[in-house]
Protein backbone atom coordinates (compact mmCIF):
# COMPACT_ATOMS: atom_id res chain seq x y z
CA UNK A 1 0.00 0.00 0.00
CA UNK A 2 1.13 3.35 -0.85
CA UNK A 3 2.08 5.64 1.68
CA UNK A 4 1.31 9.42 1.81
CA UNK A 5 3.51 11.78 3.88
CA UNK A 6 1.14 13.90 5.48
CA UNK A 7 3.48 15.26 7.92
CA UNK A 8 7.30 16.37 7.41
CA UNK A 9 9.11 15.62 10.63
CA UNK A 10 10.93 18.94 11.09
CA UNK A 11 8.85 21.77 9.08
CA UNK A 12 7.80 24.39 11.26
CA UNK A 13 4.42 23.67 12.49
CA UNK A 14 1.11 24.29 9.95
CA UNK A 15 -1.92 26.38 10.92
CA UNK A 16 -4.92 23.44 12.17
CA UNK A 17 -6.43 23.46 8.92
CA UNK A 18 -4.61 24.41 5.88
CA UNK A 19 -4.94 27.65 3.72
CA UNK A 20 -6.85 26.37 0.31
CA UNK A 21 -5.33 29.12 -0.99
CA UNK A 22 -1.43 27.31 -0.33
CA UNK A 23 -3.09 23.96 -2.01
CA UNK A 24 -2.39 22.70 -5.39
CA UNK A 25 -4.12 19.91 -7.44
CA UNK A 26 -1.35 17.94 -9.58
CA UNK A 27 -3.25 16.14 -11.97
CA UNK A 28 -1.11 12.84 -13.33
CA UNK A 29 -2.93 10.73 -16.11
CA UNK A 30 -2.54 8.12 -12.78
CA UNK A 31 -5.23 10.37 -10.77
CA UNK A 32 -5.04 13.64 -8.57
CA UNK A 33 -1.96 14.51 -6.39
CA UNK A 34 -2.65 17.36 -3.46
CA UNK A 35 0.40 19.06 -2.52
CA UNK A 36 0.32 21.29 0.67
CA UNK A 37 2.82 24.25 0.06
CA UNK A 38 4.02 25.94 2.73
CA UNK A 39 4.75 29.70 2.82
CA UNK A 40 6.16 29.91 6.02
CA UNK A 41 9.48 28.45 5.23
CA UNK A 42 9.92 29.79 1.31
CA UNK A 43 7.54 32.10 0.84
CA UNK A 44 9.06 34.20 -2.54
CA UNK A 45 9.27 30.52 -3.57
CA UNK A 46 6.00 29.46 -2.91
CA UNK A 47 4.60 33.15 -4.15
CA UNK A 48 6.49 32.75 -7.67
CA UNK A 49 5.24 28.77 -7.90
CA UNK A 50 1.75 29.85 -7.14
CA UNK A 51 2.16 32.43 -10.13
CA UNK A 52 3.07 29.89 -12.76
CA UNK A 53 0.44 27.59 -11.99
CA UNK A 54 -2.33 30.28 -12.16
CA UNK A 55 -0.81 31.04 -15.47
CA UNK A 56 -1.23 27.69 -16.22
CA UNK A 57 2.55 27.27 -17.09
CA UNK A 58 3.10 23.32 -16.02
CA UNK A 59 0.45 21.97 -18.31
CA UNK A 60 1.25 19.26 -20.17
CA UNK A 61 4.93 19.84 -18.86
CA UNK A 62 6.86 16.34 -19.02
CA UNK A 63 8.46 14.57 -16.00
CA UNK A 64 11.80 14.54 -17.66
CA UNK A 65 14.22 13.41 -15.22
CA UNK A 66 13.06 10.15 -12.80
CA UNK A 67 14.99 8.54 -10.71
CA UNK A 68 13.41 5.27 -8.84
CA UNK A 69 14.08 5.69 -5.19
CA UNK A 70 15.13 9.19 -5.18
CA UNK A 71 12.56 11.75 -7.28
CA UNK A 72 10.49 12.94 -10.41
CA UNK A 73 11.50 16.07 -11.83
CA UNK A 74 9.49 18.50 -13.64
CA UNK A 75 8.75 21.80 -14.65
CA UNK A 76 10.98 22.39 -17.85
CA UNK A 77 9.04 23.77 -20.74
CA UNK A 78 11.78 22.08 -23.34
CA UNK A 79 11.54 18.85 -21.71
CA UNK A 80 15.22 18.27 -20.95
CA UNK A 81 16.23 19.99 -18.12
CA UNK A 82 17.68 22.64 -19.68
CA UNK A 83 14.77 25.66 -19.68
CA UNK A 84 12.50 27.72 -17.18
CA UNK A 85 10.40 30.45 -17.50
CA UNK A 86 13.13 32.83 -17.42
CA UNK A 87 12.71 34.38 -13.69
CA UNK A 88 15.06 32.12 -11.32
CA UNK A 89 14.22 32.17 -7.62
CA UNK A 90 16.82 33.08 -4.47
CA UNK A 91 17.27 30.39 -2.70
CA UNK A 92 15.26 29.76 0.59
CA UNK A 93 17.19 26.96 2.48
CA UNK A 94 14.95 25.92 5.68
CA UNK A 95 14.13 23.40 7.98
CA UNK A 96 12.12 21.50 5.54
CA UNK A 97 13.04 17.60 5.64
CA UNK A 98 13.60 15.72 2.05
CA UNK A 99 11.15 12.70 3.24
CA UNK A 100 8.85 10.55 1.02
CA UNK A 101 6.18 13.16 -0.46
CA UNK A 102 8.79 16.61 0.30
CA UNK A 103 8.26 19.01 -3.38
CA UNK A 104 11.55 21.05 -3.47
CA UNK A 105 12.93 23.17 -6.09
CA UNK A 106 15.60 22.16 -8.79
CA UNK A 107 18.25 24.22 -9.50
CA UNK A 108 21.92 24.12 -10.96
CA UNK A 109 25.29 24.44 -9.05
CA UNK A 110 24.50 27.86 -7.87
CA UNK A 111 21.99 27.83 -5.11
CA UNK A 112 20.42 31.07 -6.73
CA UNK A 113 19.65 29.22 -9.99
CA UNK A 114 16.08 28.18 -9.14
CA UNK A 115 13.13 29.44 -11.53
CA UNK A 116 10.81 26.50 -12.58
CA UNK A 117 11.63 22.97 -12.02
CA UNK A 118 10.78 21.22 -9.04
CA UNK A 119 10.76 17.56 -7.69
CA UNK A 120 8.90 15.52 -6.02
CA UNK A 121 10.88 13.12 -3.52
CA UNK A 122 10.13 9.60 -3.80
CA UNK A 123 12.08 8.40 -0.26
CA UNK A 124 13.69 9.91 2.10
CA UNK A 125 16.44 12.06 0.71
CA UNK A 126 18.05 14.02 3.90
CA UNK A 127 21.27 14.69 1.65
CA UNK A 128 19.20 17.11 0.23
CA UNK A 129 18.13 19.32 3.17
CA UNK A 130 19.44 22.52 3.39
CA UNK A 131 20.58 22.59 -0.14
CA UNK A 132 17.31 22.35 -1.92
CA UNK A 133 14.59 25.00 -0.94
CA UNK A 134 12.16 23.03 0.42
CA UNK A 135 8.76 24.59 -0.36
CA UNK A 136 5.60 22.10 -0.04
CA UNK A 137 4.99 17.92 0.62
CA UNK A 138 2.47 15.80 -1.07
CA UNK A 139 -0.77 15.33 1.29
CA UNK A 140 -2.63 12.73 -1.12
CA UNK A 141 -1.90 11.08 -4.45
CA UNK A 142 1.66 10.10 -3.65
CA UNK A 143 0.89 6.54 -5.01
CA UNK A 144 -0.09 8.11 -8.38
CA UNK A 145 3.68 9.46 -7.99
CA UNK A 146 4.65 6.20 -7.56
CA UNK A 147 3.21 5.02 -10.79
CA UNK A 148 5.56 7.98 -12.89
CA UNK A 149 7.36 6.83 -15.91
CA UNK A 150 10.82 5.94 -14.40
CA UNK A 151 13.96 6.96 -16.52
CA UNK A 152 17.31 5.25 -17.50
CA UNK A 153 19.62 5.38 -13.93
CA UNK A 154 22.58 4.99 -16.46
CA UNK A 155 21.45 8.38 -18.42
CA UNK A 156 21.09 10.35 -14.87
CA UNK A 157 17.12 9.49 -14.81
CA UNK A 158 16.51 11.08 -18.50
CA UNK A 159 13.18 9.20 -19.22
CA UNK A 160 12.15 8.12 -23.24
CA UNK A 161 8.62 8.79 -23.75
CA UNK A 162 7.82 10.23 -20.51
CA UNK A 163 4.72 11.07 -18.62
CA UNK A 164 3.29 14.56 -18.38
CA UNK A 165 1.38 16.85 -15.80
CA UNK A 166 -2.49 17.25 -17.51
CA UNK A 167 -2.96 20.46 -15.63
CA UNK A 168 -1.73 21.65 -12.30
CA UNK A 169 -4.44 24.00 -10.23
CA UNK A 170 -4.72 26.03 -6.72
CA UNK A 171 -7.69 24.55 -5.12
CA UNK A 172 -10.85 26.62 -5.71
CA UNK A 173 -9.89 27.67 -9.09
CA UNK A 174 -12.56 26.51 -11.47
CA UNK A 175 -10.73 26.90 -14.94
Amino acid sequence: MAQSNTTNGGAAAKPAKAALGDTVYLDLKYGRVVIQLHPELAPKTVARFKELVNAHFYDGLKFHRVIDGFMAQTGDPRGDGSGGSGKNIVAEFNTGKHVRGAVSMARAADPNSADSQFFIVFDESSFLDGKYTYFGEVTSGMEFVDMIKKGNQMQNGSVDAPDTIVKMRMAGDKK
